[in-house]
Order: structure tokens, then C-alpha cells, then sequence
């Protein structure tokens, strides 16, 4: 089962700025909105950053789904009243023309990286955004290498990074891609860049939001919910079902060794929203009191499965076993083309353990930070481009990085 988003279609309304709304039906029927590809951590060497910190398918937008984005939309426009176009203050690490200070893309990576709410990856388009901006280039080829060189130095500041490798890529391939810019001259190309690079960082930016939006009928009331770790996304999305009044208590893995579990739940506590926190030894125990699983991702990889904290597999196995749903929120600039075949076969993700006691140099401690868990026990994925099976991430990576 999938469903087309409706985000793209609203910022094309938007666009044309007409009176009347359009049907959502002659919206596909006219000509299909573009996809993401066209509408659209310094770490120590030896441990990663990693935790510090579409040809169009054939479906129907329902007018519910719109609604639901339209009121995404609306949400976010009341937020950016007080703080901007996209509810952040832009921060000042960077140079623009005027600067004598030498213009750093890694500078501006960690001005951005300072909002407590911002995704890494949403920095690094950001900061790639900045790139174009500052540019002193007087050809499109030049600025294209001063873009490749500034988003290859963004992902080699944390190449265990998916999300900021992809976030880094997926901006390239939508900023640079238009043969509209052959045909102008190099001020107008560049101008078109900066627009194209702003609209990309609005699109990622609230992508947040409409996941969170329509993800709202999965969550009934009087469910159990089983989260493992921190995810913004995830915490997106319960804090816009306690907004619509819904009532759910939620299960909070530790996390070890990290704790992550902790900080959300606090973060939930925060809410009024009914918390339980486990160890992470005890999720089999209490599955039978799960309604469903809510994991966020690292990264979605081109066979539907994902890479995300450690234990994540584990949990998806535990509850294939039980016939509970696994659900899993991510922005599609977290789409990566990778192929993971086995756990082995991912670039290594190391991370300090503190067990508490000392340990002898001749135990052997595994430290990845992450795992990888195949389609086949994923249930379904909320994204921005809709809510999709696992089969249909990879119709969707071709159509992002065609």
C-alpha cells in the first residue's frame, strides 16, 4: 500500500498562487508534480561522530492527505513568523560577499549544527547553500567544483555519516540539475542556484512536519508504542499525536550504551505523555503488551531495509516473531544508495563503552554503533514523500538520484 505526498503538490499551489484550489485529482492528471530530485560532526579519527551529537506513481491524493499537508504547512508558516523563512536564525559563522573573513563551509556546517533542533544532514544544505551565496566564481563550472569540493569536505568531516553523505549528494543532484541554466547568462544561473539551494533547505526542513502529520491515523487510541533510542522525527510524531489529544503510553528502551532512551523520555515526560522506560534486555518480555514499533533511521538503503542505533534488528525480529507492525520515521534526505547484504557489510561506526568497571585488555569489546535491518521486517516507512512499503524505496532512489 503506498500513498503519493501531498507536500510537493501544496508548494507548487503555492507557486502558482491562485485563487481557487486546485483538485488534487487534475493534479495528476495534468502534468505530475517533480520529484525530489527536480522539485526538491570534527570527529576523532578513531571513534565516529556518528551518535555525538520520482517518474510519478500512480495514485490518488485523497483530500484528507491534503489537508493534513496543508495543515503541516500552516503550522510551520506560524513558526516562521517570529524566526524567518525557515523558523531558524541564520547563523553567523559564515561569510557572504561583504565578509573580509575567509568564507569556511565546515565553519558554517557547525553554526548551523548549533540549532538544537536541526538535523545534521538539513545543516550541510544549509552550509552548502551558504557555498553558493559566497561564491566568487565567474563560470558555472567553477562553482560547481567550489560545490563539489565544499560537499566532499562536508562528508569526510564524518564519513560514517548516511545521513549527511546523503543530504550532501541529494543537494548536488537538485541544485545543479536544470538544463534551464545552460541557456542563461552566469548572474542569472547563479541567482536560479541560490533559489534552487533555499527551496531545498525549506523542503528538508519541514519534512519533519509532514511525517509527523501523516503519521497521525497509524497511532489510535489506547495503543502501545515501543520506541528504541532518540529520534526527532519520532519524537515529532508522538508530540503531534499528544497535541491531537490522543491517548497512547509508550514503551522507552535504555538505549545503552548511550542512553538515548533516557533523553526521550524525557523529553516525553515532558508532555504529560505516559512513559515506561525498559532495559534493553527486556524487550522481548514486554512485547506482548506492544501495538506496534516506532524506530527512526540513520539511513534508508536502496532494498527498503535501514541502518540505525544498535539493537534496532533485534527488536524488528523480536516483533516479526509477534506480529507486531514496525513502523519507521524518516526524511527522504536519509535516502542513500547503499546495498547493505549483512551486518559486516557497512562502513564501521565505532563508539566509547563505559561499563562501569574496568575491563582486561584481552576482552574483546564490540563497539559498532549501528545495525542494519532487512525489509522483510519493516512494516511500513513515513516520509515526506509519503507512506511507503519497503519495495517502493527503491522506485523512489532512482527517482531522487535519476
Amino acid at each position: 500500500m503506498w500513498w503519493r505526498s501531498a507536500s510537493f503538490i501544496l508548494d507548487r499551489q503555492q507557486e502558482q498562487n491562485t485563487s481557487l484550489p486546485p483538485n488534487p485529482e487534475s493534479l495528476l492528471l495534468s502534468s505530475p508534480p517533480p520529484s525530489m530530485a527536480d522539485s526538491l560532526q570534527n570527529p576523532k579519527p578513531d571513534i565516529s561522530a556518528y551518535y555525538q551529537t520520482r517518474a510519478a506513481h500512480h495514485a490518488v491524493v485523497t483530500s484528507d492527505w491534503l489537508a493534513q499537508a496543508q495543515s503541516a504547512v500552516s503550522l510551520q508558516s506560524n513558526d516562521d513568523v517570529s524566526s524567518g523563512s525557515d523558523g531558524r536564525v541564520a547563523p553567523t559563522g559564515g561569510g557572504t560577499g561583504g565578509d573580509n573573513k575567509t568564507f569556511s563551509v565546515i565553519d558554517e556546517f557547525n553554526s548551523w549544527r548549533k540549532q538544537p533542533d536541526l538535523a545534521e544532514a538539513v545543516a550541510a544544505i544549509r552550509a552548502l547553500a551558504a557555498v553558493i551565496r559566497a561564491s566568487q566564481a565567474t563560470t558555472m563550472m567553477e562553482l560547481e567544483i567550489e560545490l563539489k569540493k565544499a560537499s566532499d569536505s562536508l562528508k569526510a568531516w564524518d564519513a560514517t555519516s548516511i545521513s549527511l553523505t546523503a543530504g550532501c549528494d541529494l543537494f548536488m543532484r537538485y541544485v545543479t540539475r536544470t538544463s534551464a541554466l545552460e541557456y542563461e547568462d552566469f548572474n542569472s544561473a547563479r541567482y536560479r542556484l541560490i533559489e534552487r539551494a533555499e527551496k531545498f533547505g525549506e523542503i528538508s526542513y519541514k519534512a519533519r512536519r509532514i511525517i509527523a502529520m501523516l503519521s497521525q491515523d497509524f497511532i489510535f487510541d489506547g495503543c502501545t508504542i515501543l520506541v528504541h533510542g532518540f529520534s526527532r522525527v519520532v519524537l515529532e510524531v508522538l508530540k503531534t499525536a499528544a497535541e491531537n489529544k490522543k491517548h497512547f503510553r509508550v514503551f522507552c528502551t535504555e538505549g545503552r550504551p548511550d542512553r538515548t532512551g533516557l533523553r526521550l523520555s524525557n523529553e516525553l515526560a515532558k508532555l504529560d505523555v505516559p512513559v515506561k522506560l525498559l532495559i534493553d534486555s527486556a524487550v522481548a518480555y514486554t512485547m506482548d503488551e506492544v501495538d506496534m514499533v516506532l524506530v527512526g533511521a540513520d539511513g534508508v538503503v536502496e532494498s527498503g531495509g535501514i541502518i540505525n542505533m544498535m539493537g534496532t534488528y533485534q527488536i524488528a525480529l523480536v516483533s516479526h516473531s509477534m506480529n507486531k507492525p514496525v513502523y519507521v520515521a524518516a526524511e527522504s534526505y536519509k535516502f542513500a544508495r547503499l546495498y547493505p547484504l549483512d551486518q559486516k557489510d557497512m562502513g564501521p561506526a565505532l563508539r566509547t563503552i563505559d561499563f562501569g568497571v574496568p575491563i582486561p585488555s584481552k576482552v574483546e569489546v564490540e563497539k559498532s554503533a549501528r545495525d542494519y535491518t532487512p525489509p522483510q521486517y519493516l512494516t511500513l516507512l513515513f516520509t515526506d514523500l509519503g507512506v511507503l512499503t519497503p519495495s517502493v524505496v527503491s522506485d523512489e532512489l532512482i527517482q531522487l538520484y535519476l
